[in-house]
């Protein structure tokens, strides 16, 4: 498990990596819109950051002052990181088809698919509401299905078997097959879990 530190250390490396690029290229590359001031509109599930240039600091700007959180930063800086951003293929693989994923394979079904599995298995109503809440767009795959735009380049398909008396829920996450060219088989599977765990939170509320 990562420490605090290592966050820190991830975040610096990346800043000093993205620094050395203009403004412009880090929208281009990256999808993400302008803000005011030489800085990035970066909306990430259910907030909207702003990240400056060329300090590359973050700001929450749909929570007033709220920190951001060091897991999130790493992986925005990581994607805004990438060398040869992909467009969306079309085409949907399981996180095992990712090359390099299959030594996370356990870490991403124990904080994606398993957390899915057991809070929305038996109430999938539930996660259709709080799918709603963060611009999820139903897919016909499963018993329900959402897709979500994580990233400007980088959609999530969440998939769910309901349960029953005689068979437990099953679920599946998928992603476009160029996510492999964007983000490493490590953030593929925290940003999977971040999406679940939003989507856990919103359900409560």
């Amino acid at each position: 498990m990562p420490r605090i530190d290592d966050y820190i250390a991830a975040c610096r490396l990346a800043r000093d990596k993205l620094a050395t690029e203009s403004y412009e290229s880090l929208l281009a590359r990256s999808g993400f819109e302008p803000a005011g001031g030489d800085s990035l509109r970066i909306p990430f599930l259910d907030r909207v950051y702003r990240l400056s240039y060329p300090g590359l600091e973050f700001a929450d700007t749909s929570a007033g002052t709220r920190e951001v959180p060091l897991q999130e930063q790493v992986l925005i800086l990581h994607y805004l990181q990438a060398d040869r951003p992909a467009g969306v293929s079309g085409e949907w693989v399981a996180y095992r088809e990712i090359p390099g994923a299959a030594f996370y394979f356990g870490a991403f079904v124990k904080r994606a698919v398993d957390p899915l599995k057991q809070v929305f298995g038996q109430n999938t109503a539930k996660l259709g509401s709080a799918a709603g809440r963060l611009k999820g767009e139903p897919v016909d795959v499963g018993d329900i299905g959402f897709e979500f735009r994580v990233f400007p380049k980088v959609p999530v398909r969440v998939i769910l078997h309901a349960g029953d008396e005689e068979f437990p829920p099953e679920a599946n996450i998928l992603f476009d097959r160029g996510i492999g060219r964007m983000l490493s088989p490590e953030d593929v599977a925290w940003m999977a879990g971040m999406l679940v765990y939003r989507l856990m939170a919103l359900s409560k509320t």
